[in-house]
């Protein structure tokens, strides 16, 4: 049966993340209900990043299998055109049946925004307002703990599925965006489900406070302990922005 790769943009304020949830609305079951809305036919979607609830993306990676004869361009089109304004498939292309987004990725960026002043209405939904005064030097420094390969335990939900919470972290950095907007640049081939978001809360933390140092966050890491009481950043501010894969990998169909 024919497979295609697609690419999808989305906002995740009024999802309950990227994976099928019962009675909650997710995103990739919204794509599939409108699939079956336009061409009257079912498929079952297979995404590279599971995104929780209130997740953005604009590039996540995703394909599934279908018999319908329709060109790439025409079947990308009409699904758009019903699809709620909040998602879109920004590529759509037919790809080796033996095609799996979970395989040979190289790397997945994503990016957390964060305000330290009261940002404009159209941009609140897609960062956190941090109401202390941040050092960015020290920032900077506190990301530095997680880059590297490190049992992550202490910076998971603690329910994660088996017991591998070792994962490798290429880099981290934080840029500027605007006058008061700012980005932290998180890149990895894997991560554990909130481990993100709990790394940049807990460096926000101890960014903004005098009785917390990167030695801190060291010892949290290694108590491998995920009860731990460093705060979790808001998922607001989350973006799955790129997923690079192996070069190598054979993509368009022979």
């Amino acid at each position: 049966m024919p497979r295609y790769k697609i690419i999808v943009a989305y906002d995740g304020t009024d999802f309950f993340g990227w994976q099928q949830q019962k009675e909650k609305p997710s995103i990739v079951d919204t794509l599939q209900k409108v699939f079956k809305q336009v061409f009257n036919h079912e498929i079952s979607i297979l995404g590279a990043s599971r995104t929780d609830a209130g997740v953005h993306a604009l590039g996540q990676v995703a394909c599934f299998n279908t018999e319908l004869i329709i060109e790439p361009s025409i079947m990308q089109e009409a699904w758009n055109k019903i699809l709620p304004s909040s998602i879109v498939v920004r590529s759509l292309e037919r790809v080796s049946d033996t095609y799996n987004p979970h395989n040979q990725v190289l790397e997945k960026t994503y990016h957390y925004y964060f305000f330290l002043e009261r940002p404009l209405p159209f941009s609140a939904r897609y960062g956190w307002h941090y109401y202390y005064a941040v050092d960015l030097e020290k920032l900077h420094r506190c990301l530095q703990v997680f880059v590297g390969t490190h049992d992550f335990r202490s910076f998971s939900t603690g329910d994660d599925r088996g017991d591998d919470t070792i994962r490798t972290i290429t880099s981290a950095h934080v840029e500027k965006v605007d006058d008061h907007g700012y980005r932290i640049i998180i890149k990895g081939p894997k991560f554990l489900r909130h481990m993100i978001r709990r790394i940049v809360g807990a460096c926000l933390h101890a960014a903004s406070r005098d009785t917390l140092e990167t030695t801190d966050l060291e010892i949290a890491l290694q108590q491998r302990h995920p009860e731990q009481e460093l705060p979790n950043a808001p998922a607001r501010g989350l973006i799955l922005v790129h997923i690079d894969y192996d070069q190598t990998l054979e993509i368009r169909k022979a």
